[in-house]
């Protein structure tokens, strides 16, 4: 089996390569995933930071 003396060694193998490959296929799949909230996000945050600057402004 691969060349390997156990087969447990085999398999402790074959699933590094099935974990790598499951990664990367994960990655790929949630590639641009929470894209849509972000131009509210950044709104959200010059918001914040008009009314950070305007407290400042007033002490």
């Amino acid at each position: 089996m691969l060349g390997f003396a156990d087969g447990s060694i085999a398999l402790v193998f074959i699933l590094c390569i099935l974990s790598a490959v499951l990664c990367a296929v994960y990655g790929i799949a949630n590639w641009n995933k929470g894209m849509e909230t972000e131009k509210a996000q950044i709104l959200e945050e010059a918001d914040w930071q008009k009314k950070n600057d305007a407290i400042e402004n007033d002490q």
